[in-house]
């Protein structure tokens, strides 16, 4: 029933594209003078709608209109890239919640000082897969630390993982003597009750030695429920990757949080500007990036994908490695 309705959605939005295609056309067949405002409205917006659904092509992969599960962990700097780590959570959530994307923190390690050392969250909307996936891989950041007495400039790094939540599509069997369970108390918000009893849940699937944790969930059972599911969606991704040598794997390459190996870089110190190393495209609006808007980078990196370069305008400025 979810497949029918993504799929009537669908047909619906070009059934409609082309209602108003032609009711524009027998507009503008009138030639009628008083009407052309009307008319040049009409075919502006038509124009929007017409890109955005070209735009849409790109993510024709096989999960990119699914549900997404995404998560950060710190890397090299310590404090530092642990507050990184939050910062990214907190950008991801705000550019969700400009798409009308519901998001739900899954499960979220505090960080020693501040910020977090990991979270696990889910992006439920519109090709929320399709758009996230151009985010995985290191991200690094650049400024004069906070946390730095002498006002140094530091560098940190931070790695996202995107998958597609596709556990309830698939059949996958766990076999419960290769899981080992662990029940703790949760350590994050959720009440007395959440904090007083073992809710919170750890998996280890002991063949492949893939964790997944759980504890923002009210109850021990719905925090296992999300956490197999998480790690069906998990076990599934590794056997594509298995399957398939080639680059179409679904988590990317696993690359550590450190030097040479970011996709992305945002400096704060000593000028402003966020680069994608993978495609070149450049802003200098960093605040406007760390608020969530994402969707620049994220369309040049489709396009790049699919060998289109990028149709966003580039900055002549030369990025400096720091």
């Amino acid at each position: 029933m979810r497949e029918l309705t993504r799929l009537r959605d669908q047909v619906g939005v070009w059934q409609g594209i082309s209602r108003s295609l032609r009711d524009t056309r027998e507009l503008a067949e009138l030639c009628d003078e008083e009407l052309y405002d009307e008319l040049a409205t009409e075919v502006e917006r038509l124009s929007a709608e017409v890109q955005q659904l070209e735009f849409q092509t790109l993510m024709a992969g096989d999960y990119d209109d699914e549900n997404a599960i995404l998560a950060i962990h710190a890397g090299a700097g310590g404090t530092e890239a642990q507050d990184w780590a939050q910062m990214l959570q907190r950008m991801f959530i705000r550019w969700a919640e400009q798409h009308r994307m519901k998001v739900e923190v899954l499960d979220e390690s505090a960080g020693d000082e501040a910020g977090i050392k990991s979270c696990m969250m889910s992006v439920s909307g519109s090709y929320a897969y399709g758009w996230l996936k151009s985010e995985r891989g290191v991200h690094r950041l650049v400024r004069i630390s906070p946390y730095d007495g002498s006002s140094r400039r530091h560098t940190s790094f931070a790695k996202v993982e995107v998958w597609p939540d596709v556990a309830e599509e698939i059949e996958i069997e766990i076999d419960e003597k290769d899981l080992r369970i662990d029940r703790y108390r949760s350590s994050g918000a959720g009440g007395q009750h959440v904090q007083k009893t073992e809710t919170a849940v750890r998996l280890t699937h002991l063949p492949t030695g893939l964790v997944v944790s759980c504890q923002n969930q009210r109850s021990l059972n719905q925090n296992m429920a999300v956490a197999m599911n998480i790690l069906k969606s998990q076990l599934f991704d590794l056997a594509r990757r298995n399957q398939k040598e080639e680059i179409a794997t679904l988590k990317g390459e696993d690359v550590d949080a450190a030097w040479g190996s970011q996709i992305r870089s945002y400096v704060l110190q000593p000028y402003k500007m966020v680069k994608d190393h993978r495609t070149g495209h450049e802003v200098g609006n960093t605040q406007a990036v760390l608020d969530g808007r994402l969707d620049d980078f994220m369309e040049a990196f489709l396009r790049h994908q699919v060998g289109e370069g990028t149709r966003i305008e580039q900055t002549d400025q030369d990025f400096v490695e720091i």
